[in-house]
């Protein structure tokens, strides 16, 4: 497992990282030796940022998380991170390496806490459009995302309300 860590308007201590680290590491069961793990870390005013993104072939699982304390952020970061593959971990089992998710009664509990089912389906027209009137259709709908064919690209693209308040725009790039 190859852990990247760098810190955005901040300086990361030798300390943090090593925790960093070795909360990471925990991860390791799940993964062959050729994943990637990128952190980045900041602070804006009173609130302390921590976003971690796994890339292992061709799946990307990530997690962000702030508190007003790093080395809280950091466990709340890992603790979602272990959620997430353990939440998924039928269907990821197959990718991962050989034996990672082994029976755990600690985790039978979690993930009947955690399983998620389609409990509607929804049909709709879609047509081309540009990116600002796709915003236009997600305020008027008062809806925190929206789907629709990007009229430049003639690709599905989703523009959604980020954490923060900003727009974001997800753009499919399809691996050949």
């Amino acid at each position: 497992m190859r852990i990247n860590i760098s810190g955005k308007h901040m300086d990361v201590t030798d300390a943090l990282k090593e925790l960093i680290e070795k909360k990471i590491k925990k991860l390791d069961k799940f993964f062959d030796e050729d994943t990637d793990v990128k952190v980045v870390l900041s602070v804006e005013k009173d609130r302390n940022i921590m976003e971690a993104t796994i890339h292992h072939e061709g799946l990307i699982i990530r997690s962000e998380d702030h508190t007003r304390d790093m080395y809280t952020t950091v466990d709340k970061v890992v603790r979602k991170l272990e959620k997430q593959l353990l939440s998924h971990k039928s269907k990821l089992a197959a990718r991962f390496k050989n034996g990672a998710f082994k029976e755990d009664e600690k985790y039978s509990d979690l993930e009947a806490e955690m399983a998620q089912e389609v409990v509607k389906r929804k049909s709709f027209p879609i047509k081309p459009m540009s990116v600002d009137e796709a915003i236009m259709q997600m305020n008027l709908l008062a809806h925190s995302f929206f789907v629709f064919v990007n009229d430049e690209t003639d690709k599905v693209n989703v523009i959604y309300i980020r954490v923060d308040g900003q727009i974001g725009l997800l753009e499919p790039e399809y691996n050949k």
